[in-house]
């Protein structure tokens, strides 16, 4: 089976408050009734749906953003986040373009590693993973119908929760925050490139 183009967004702000430099990631869990990886912690992020194709004409000038588009959707649709051209705003319901909420430009939005799913398993994606930097406080609000959580936190806190059993992650989010646990900086995390480590095949 052909693996379906699908999308990923990392959103990275510096850690407020921090007494020393720490950088905070956009978390979200799968509610218990979803089709696809229930329960498991994530990044925001879905398949590339045919009207993407209209946002990123729209937004970016360039249907070939397409993938770009539905991470910017997937962020707002899941966690109630608007990505603008001046920031992350608290907008549940709406998307760029609206009511006054600037779209981004292309250029925020940083292509930072593509994943695509081995044969070996039953629903494969090419994800495309991109890391965006913001500012502030914006509280992400949880549509309860993908997500039932949604939540900033360092690479470093997602991974002990993992070792701890609470946080359960697919292959592709564990490698990546396993490597976003080395950035020193947000620029670190906007000039990655990470490349496709397999995961361990099945017994």
């Amino acid at each position: 089976m052909e693996p379906r183009p699908a999308a990923t967004v990392i959103v990275a702000r510096d850690l407020p408050r921090a007494s020393r430099p720490a950088i905070e990631f956009l978390v979200i869990r799968r509610t218990a009734w979803s089709r696809f990886a229930p329960g498991f912690v994530v990044f925001p992020g879905g398949v590339v749906e045919e009207r993407d194709r209209e946002l990123a004409e729209r937004w970016f000038g360039e249907a070939s953003y397409a993938p770009r588009a539905c991470a910017v959707r997937e962020l707002s649709e899941e966690a109630g986040l608007v990505l603008t051209k001046d920031g992350l705003v608290e907008a549940p319901g709406r998307l760029p373009g609206e009511d006054g909420l600037m779209p981004p430009d292309a250029a925020q939005i940083r292509e930072i590693a593509r994943w695509v799913a081995p044969d070996f398993l039953p629903v494969r994606f090419d994800a495309h993973f991109f890391a965006v930097a913001v500012a502030g406080e914006a509280n992400p609000a949880p549509d309860g119908v993908e997500a039932d959580r949604a939540w900033w936190s360092t690479a470093e806190d997602v991974l002990a929760a993992t070792r701890a059993g609470d946080a359960p992650l697919m292959w592709p989010t564990l490698r990546m925050l396993q490597v976003l646990a080395e950035c020193r900086s947000i620029s670190d995390v906007l000039d990655l490139d990470v490349e496709q480590i397999a995961p361990p095949s099945p017994v």
